[in-house]
């Protein structure tokens, strides 16, 4: 039988002879469309005659002495490394226990995103490669939430020096690799280069508390009721049906309101909007309330529509609220309705053939608000007496919000028909259209002359909206449906991932991350009076997080 020597020696052969694909043979793309000039395709080769065998006696050869353990990893190259472990183990009569995590969570049946039956003994991960390091990082969230010990990542081969892993080194994970790039010179030293452009940083966030609303619908994968916070409180929807507000020191709860109906197992997608000391919000038992934000005490209820999903928005100077409707009707299927904020009168309202999920936005400057509809209609009209404007067609479904830049006089907005609008605040004209490679559920925001947004193609973009040119482009690793926030000057944006990127607004440079287990789809909240940071997941929980000061990490 040949040593591990003679093993590595081959499993090296292999790689060279197989796995080594430069662009002369094939192209190799990058996420953001670029071309590679070469890459290793160890999972192409993971299931050749011989390989795993290699793979796992040389792993297994590395970990028998560290023995209790328990191996897994992420989807789907780690189950086949680590079986081949657990398989070279019993053959030396030692019993480890296996896992594997899941790249998203699953929507349907047992709704897991670990699979496998976790033990109190120490984690190994196993993976084919290391480079950047994001799916990692993601993995030790995941085991960190069930109370789980990550102490040494393995891979085959690892493309920079451990110094790179800033996140890893302060988990107190060891690296170890069968290769380093180091391994194949033909590869042109990407180690030195890598040591040239240094990793983000993990963001110097701390957890402050974290709330879990109970019953959360991990089935729906799309934004649901984004935070909202005032001085005191932090309000956020969730599926349950609970429109929590909870106190921002501490976490606790300062009050629920309980929706008990909704359709298709969806209750609260609508996100809260504040005013005047009151807290309003749709849901889809068809009601929009009006609620006391102190106390949880309802001031007003309008009962007329079947559904609500579309998010309120409030005219503060006509002290009007405005949310879209929708109804089970033929030929009345949706619609808008301005509200007074205080009475709950209805003041003015406009009917519709298609669905209304969109969250309208208001215009003082214009006098004007907007909402989008399913068959991609986007209607404009006079925010106070409801006389309309103007309307605009998409080529799809509107289902997300408006920014609205009153210094150029446009509005921009995203449609299923894969393009950024960008259109005449006074006409409804066409001023530019940015194709994108996808549909669009984030909302736009305008900062700095400057179009902000997310993309399900995996991207958050910076849109000239004089141009439509883009500025620059962010690839995230999973679609992004959560709208960009700016704190401080910084972009702060989530993705399915489970990853909140903190962005250099001008360049789209990457400052931070802050990695959390579940998706990230809707925008966080922040309070500038104590600087504390309000992060919702898709699985209903909320983390308060605050700035870690330099010097004291």
């Amino acid at each position: 039988m040949p040593n591990l020597h003679e093993m590595r020696e081959k499993l090296k052969k292999d790689l060279v002879e197989h796995a080594f694909i430069t662009k002369d043979t094939r192209r190799i793309v990058n996420p953001d469309g670029t071309d590679f000039a070469w890459f290793f395709d160890i999972k192409g080769i993971a299931f050749r005659p011989g390989v795993p065998d290699r793979i796992s006696a040389l792993f297994w050869g590395h970990l028998k002495d560290t023995t209790p353990f328990q191996v897994g990893g992420l989807e789907t190259v780690a189950i086949a490394l680590s079986s081949g472990i657990v398989m070279k183990a019993q053959a030396d009569g030692v019993a480890l226990n296996m896992f594997y995590i899941r790249k998203s969570r699953k929507v349907d049946g047992m709704q897991r995103n670990i699979e496998g039956a976790l033990t109190d003994e120490k984690v190994i991960l196993i993976d084919d490669a290391l480079n950047s390091g994001r799916s990692i990082v993601r993995q030790v969230e995941a085991l960190k939430a069930e109370g789980k010990k990550v102490v040494e990542v393995c891979v085959v081969l690892a493309f920079r020096d451990p110094s790179f892993y800033e996140y890893l080194t302060k988990e107190g994970i060891k690296i170890w690799s069968i290769f380093t790039i180091e391994d194949f010179p033909h590869t042109g030293g990407l180690l030195k280069h890598a040591e040239r452009e240094p990793a983000p940083q993990h963001a110097p966030l701390k957890v402050e508390w974290k709330f879990e609303s109970k019953n959360p619908e991990y089935f729906h994968v799309n934004p649901k009721s984004a935070p909202i916070c005032d001085g005191e409180r932090v309000y956020f929807g969730a599926d349950n049906g609970h429109m929590w507000a909870l106190h921002q020191s501490d976490g606790s709860v300062a009050w629920t309101h309980k929706v008990l109906f909704g359709a298709d197992r969806k209750k609260i997608f609508s996100s809260p909007a504040l005013f005047d000391g009151t807290l309003f919000f749709g849901a889809y038992d068809g009601n929009f309330y009006a609620l006391d934000a102190k106390t949880g005490v309802q001031k007003w209820m309008n009962l007329e529509a079947d559904w609500i999903g579309s998010s309120p928005c409030v005219a503060e100077d006509l002290g009007l609220v405005y949310v879209g409707l929708e109804f089970g009707l033929w030929r009345k299927k949706g619609g808008i309705a301005a509200f007074d904020a205080r009475t709950g009168e209805k003041k003015w309202w406009h009917q519709g053939e298609t669905f209304t999920h969109s969250t309208p936005a208001y215009s003082r400057k214009y006098n004007m608000v907007v909402i989008g509809s399913e068959e991609g209609k986007i209607f404009a009209y006079n925010a106070q007496n409801g006389n309309p404007l103007w309307t605009y067609a998409s080529g799809g479904p509107v289902k997300a919000g408006f920014a609205i830049d009153e210094k150029r006089g446009l509005v921009v907005f995203g449609s299923w028909d894969s393009y950024v609008h960008i259109i005449d605040a006074r006409t409804g004209a066409l001023h530019q259209k940015v194709e994108t490679y996808k549909p669009l559920y984030s909302s736009p925001i305008v900062y700095n002359d400057r179009v902000y947004m997310g993309l399900l193609d995996k991207r958050i973009v910076c849109i000239d909206p004089d141009t439509g040119k883009l500025v620059w482009e962010f690839w995230t690793h999973s679609r992004v449906f959560a709208t960009p926030k700016i704190v401080d000057g910084h972009l702060f944006c989530g993705s399915n991932d489970g990853r909140l990127y903190e962005v250099d607004p001008a360049s789209g440079k990457e400052i931070s991350f802050f990695q959390v287990t579940e998706r990230i789809v809707n925008s966080i909240a922040y309070n500038p009076s104590n600087k504390r940071f309000f992060l919702p997941t898709y699985a209903n929980e909320m983390y308060c997080l605050t700035k870690i000061l330099r010097g004291t990490l």
